[in-house]
């Protein structure tokens, strides 16, 4: 397993066509790819530049990427673009305080389908987690596979405050 920095934008094409193979299969295969591949690269690019970036890959025998995860460390003040929104209607202002600021926040987690079955997505997970005391993550609430997965390694959902989102929110064990 490799770690990354912002150097990961010397292999952004590579990872780009990983994150379309994974995010546009079951259950996200209502998303368009080349919209999907573009909206993750100029993600990408933007997203190396936040403080605490760090990127995992994982590569087969064969040398192509077999999984990934990406984040960085959430920042104060908490943002509210993107899903952030609906995370602080959920869990509410002082558990986002307590749990998520300057926690590591996982934003993508992928195994390819030639390396699913391996361990490959617990390795990741677990690795990102282990360099950060304190990390979390989102799951998109129909995604039932990624939320048994992350229940069965250990990580739990914040008490619910406020209103339901088509989002959970899930912290690691510990946090």
């Amino acid at each position: 397993m490799q770690t990354y920095g912002r150097d990961v934008l010397e292999i952004a094409d590579e990872l780009t066509t990983a994150y379309v193979e994974v995010f546009t299969a079951p259950p996200f295969e209502h998303r368009d790819p080349e919209e999907t591949r573009i909206a993750f690269r100029k993600r990408l690019e933007g997203d190396v530049e936040r403080a605490g970036f760090q990127a995992r890959i994982e590569r087969s025998e064969d040398g192509r990427i077999a999984g990934f995860v990406t984040g960085w460390t959430t920042p104060a003040p908490f943002r509210t673009d993107r899903s952030y929104g609906s995370v602080l209607d959920r869990i509410g202002a002082e558990q986002v305080e307590d749990l998520l600021i300057g926690a590591f926040e996982v934003d993508e987690l992928g195994v390819l389908q030639h390396a699913r079955g391996t361990g490959l997505a617990r390795r990741l997970l677990m690795a990102a987690a282990e360099a950060n005391p304190r990390a979390w993550l989102l799951a998109w609430n129909q995604n039932h596979d990624a939320i048994a997965f992350y229940r069965h390694l250990g990580w739990t959902e914040p008490e619910v405050r406020g209103r339901e989102h088509d989002i959970l929110v899930f912290v690691s064990p510990g946090n």
